[in-house]
């Protein structure tokens, strides 16, 4: 019986699609044209103290697989202006750029950076790309495809990534049927689940595309928390390129 039912397993695993490829596939889907929002941060400490920050955001895909995104702080009055620039490519690093208008001056957000943590939420700058797929090995993981859901393990490729990404592995589970992405689990050197990131609500778009409109990042380590919500999204808003300069990120 036993050998049965691993011979039945293996069978269901050699018929499953590429982890690599279908890790694209869901990258593909949330390539929305261009959009315009604002967006509302949440961050909740572990004693139960809140703070918000209020954002806006444009942001304009092209057909060669790369997203271009402006990232505008409105509020609190401390950060108001404070911007950032990022360009996704499809099979290259991203770029990252952040302006801080009390020092008035924009720099380059390098590799080492896009781990640490995303204006003091337990988002990191990397969560707010889409990073290169072939900076990981994924794979399937025990029990993908079952229920409807491909459970998908992606390691960094070597200690510069990982180091890059602030992560050792990722577990990430998508709806089998139409690839959105419900979670993401995040370990750490000593295999250790440290972080979680839940997709609370999604936005569809034309084709099958969506916009992940909700998500909540919790952090097992410091018992904090975070929200990303979404709101007045515009799809298919008018978004000319030279919204994505440095000159419009410093205005």
């Amino acid at each position: 019986m036993l050998y049965l039912f691993l011979l039945q397993f293996l069978r269901v695993l050699g018929q499953q699609p590429d982890a690599t490829t279908i890790m694209e596939k869901s990258r593909e889907l949330t390539l929305m044209g261009s959009l315009k929002a604002n967006i509302s941060l949440i961050i909740t400490e572990k004693n139960g103290l809140v703070r918000n920050r209020s954002i806006s955001m444009v942001s304009r895909s092209y057909s060669d697989g790369t997203e271009k995104r402006l990232i505008k702080f409105l509020d609190p009055p401390d950060i108001r202006g404070t911007g950032m620039l990022i360009i996704d490519y499809k099979t290259t690093p991203d770029e990252m750029w952040i302006y801080l208008p009390a020092l008035k001056k924009t720099r380059r957000i390098v590799s080492s950076e896009k781990g640490k943590s995303f204006m003091n939420s337990e988002f990191t700058n990397s969560d707010m790309s889409s990073p290169a797929l072939s900076d990981f090995r994924s794979r399937h993981i025990e029990g993908s495809g079952m229920n409807d859901v491909w459970i998908i393990e992606s390691i960094p490729e070597g200690d510069e990534k990982i180091a890059e990404y602030g992560f050792y592995r990722k577990v990430s589970y998508l709806n089998k049927n139409n690839y959105q992405i419900n979670k993401m689990e995040f370990y750490d050197r000593e295999n250790k689940l440290f972080k979680i990131i839940e997709v609370v609500s999604v936005q569809p778009g034309e084709n099958g595309k969506y916009l992940i409109s909700e998500m909540k990042a919790k952090n097992l380590a410091n018992g904090r928390s975070s929200v990303i919500k979404f709101t007045n999204i515009i799809m298919n808003a008018v978004v000319d390129d030279s919204a994505f300069t440095l000159q419009n990120l410093e205005r």
